[in-house]
């Protein structure tokens, strides 16, 4: 695996567990203002999420990688 293609596969598996993490530790408002919607959380914690998202991710992408570089699966049919 070239660095474009881990990169790439580093960018699908991130946006994979940050859509997973969103909804972790949401709350939403019990008064809700005018003009404001009904359903949005009261505090998104957005920082630590991002930062939960890229450890996570980092994780998974070296496991990716160990998988794809070791042999256990093939990405290209054998030549």
């Amino acid at each position: 695996m070239n660095w474009f293609s881990g990169l790439l596969v580093y960018i699908v598996i991130w946006w994979l567990v940050l859509f997973m993490v969103l909804p972790v530790g949401v709350k939403r408002v019990e008064n809700v203002e005018p003009g404001h919607d009904s359903g949005a959380p009261e505090k998104p914690h957005m920082w630590k999420k991002i930062l939960a998202t890229s450890l996570i991710s980092a994780i998974l992408w070296v496991v990716a990688w160990f998988v794809i570089t070791s042999g256990m699966i093939e990405v290209r049919p054998p030549q």
